[in-house]
């Protein structure tokens, strides 16, 4: 594919694989992408749901949520293991897991196993960090940094890669056929990791900390639950304010938790290490600000003409939006590494931010035409690229090469929880633009969400110059 060497390691590594390391690189994306796609299949295909099971619009969307929560919490775990000796096992299980819940999809069974079934295929979003793992290890050094950046871009551009087709299966077949594309695709993934994957280099050792796993999830599962349940804080404002606060509770006992373990889920002290703990304030805030515009445009998109604005797409039409935002999301991370030999990835990181807060001025400013709305998705979407690409090479810079996984696993749970709190911030932002007895929000309130994604942004920007400014530190090796 590339014409370079491969490290000998990947090759001797797993003998029962015959293309050995020409397959390493290929599969890695291919992994990575599946699960971003799986995991995302819940967002077009709520309504169907709702609808096929009888079930209400708040039910279903725990079709999503369930699988952002199992991801969320899955990714520390799998982080830790696939920093220990048994990385290619985790890989392995991990796929089989989740191809087992894929077929609790498709299955005619009731919507509590529709629900378990999503939950075991989010578990599958914490592979991607050991995707980055096993690059790092196996692949040259210049060689890996490119890989992982795109690694990265893949699992954000997934989501725009399996929504319209989703929704077209959706449409053709009902639910059922829609979810029966994430089995197919879920046992292709299982048997490249199996043909593919390497074992981890020798002299690793993982422990899991069982106690900081259960509080995190624990913490994880309040903070998605508020993020998802808009009407909570609207009808029952003290029970959901006394949510949050447990919810904070039970975060600071986890950090306690992992500063006095020995073998902590995630470690701590090396996240307050500044260019880790500016790179995950940035995901926090510009992982807001992205999944927020990326909400408003395709609600917008399916607004019927008669709100006064609008285009009325079906879910499957207002899908294809999502089109410029995955090609140009991939063209920036082939370019960003490029970028990166004359810039500094914190500088990188700024310069996407700007990017993607042009993405929510030309939204807010230029609404009335769908090629505006294909446009602001093209500019978020390699705003978006850009971000995902430069965003390891600021974590992993002073991060040792053995806890790869683990560093970029809990960079991908604040990602997660940003776009969870992204996606709320947008439906209570619309929500409180609504007027009594109607429908839809006033157009206004599109207007206003977009002001205030381009505020998460320009913080995102600040805590990207601010980065960039902080004398490099040496690299680890």
């Amino acid at each position: 594919m590339t014409g370079q060497p491969f490290d000998r390691v990947a090759v001797q590594a797993f003998p029962g694989a015959r293309p050995e390391g020409r397959l390493l690189i290929p599969a890695l994306m291919f992994i990575a992408l599946v699960v971003a796609a799986v995991g995302s299949l819940g967002a077009p295909l709520i309504t169907s749901v709702a609808t096929s099971f009888h079930v209400s619009l708040g039910s279903a969307q725990w079709t999503l949520t369930v699988a952002l929560l199992s991801g969320a919490v899955a990714t520390p775990v799998l982080g830790r293991l696939g920093a220990g000796p048994h990385r290619r096992a985790t890989i392995l299980a991990t796929l089989a897991v989740v191809v087992a819940g894929s077929a609790l999809t498709v299955l005619p069974l009731p919507f509590a196993w529709l629900l378990a079934g999503r939950a075991a295929q989010g578990v599958g979003l914490g592979l991607t960090a050991l995707m980055m793992g096993v690059a790092r290890d196996h692949l040259p050094e210049e060689r890996s940094a490119s890989v992982i950046a795109l690694i990265s871009v893949v699992s954000i551009i997934g989501a725009g890669v399996g929504y319209p087709l989703t929704a077209l299966l959706a449409e053709l077949g009902g639910v059922r056929a829609a979810y029966g594309l994430g089995l197919v695709v879920t046992a292709a993934a299982l048997l490249t990791a199996w043909r593919s994957m390497p074992e981890a280099p020798e002299g690793r050792s993982a422990h899991v900390d069982v106690a900081g796993a259960v509080l995190l999830a624990a913490a994880l599962l309040l903070v998605l639950f508020l993020a998802g349940e808009r009407n909570l804080w609207s009808r029952h404002l003290a029970v959901a304010s006394g949510l949050a606060v447990a919810a904070v509770v039970l975060l600071c006992a986890w950090v306690a938790v992992e500063l006095r373990s020995a073998t902590p889920l995630v470690d701590v002290r090396a996240v307050r290490h500044p260019a880790v703990a500016g790179a995950n304030l940035a995901m926090f805030v510009g992982g807001i600000g992205m999944y927020l515009l990326l909400t408003l445009v395709t609600r917008y998109a399916q607004t019927p003409h008669g709100a006064g604005y609008g285009f009325g797409l079906t879910t499957f039409v207002a899908g294809l939006v999502l089109i410029p935002f995955s090609v140009l999301g991939f063209v920036a991370g082939k370019l960003t590494p490029r970028l990166r030999r004359r810039l500094a990835d914190p500088l990188l990181l700024a310069g996407s931010a700007v990017v993607v807060g042009g993405g929510f001025a030309l939204f807010a400013a230029a609404r009335s035409d769908l090629a505006e709305l294909f446009a602001a998705m093209g500019v978020l979407g390699f705003g978006v690229g850009g971000f995902s690409a430069a965003m390891p090479g600021v974590i992993l810079a002073v991060t040792p090469r053995s806890e790869t996984s683990s560093a970029m696993s809990f960079n991908y749970v604040v990602r997660s929880v940003g776009y969870s709190l992204g996606s709320a911030l947008g439906g209570l932002v619309l929500a409180t633009g609504t007027a009594p007895g109607r429908l839809f929000p006033d157009d206004s309130a599109y207007t206003t969400a977009a002001l205030i994604g381009i505020g998460a942004m320009m913080v995102t920007t600040l805590t990207g110059l601010f980065l960039a400014r902080r004398r490099p530190s040496e690299t680890n090796p």
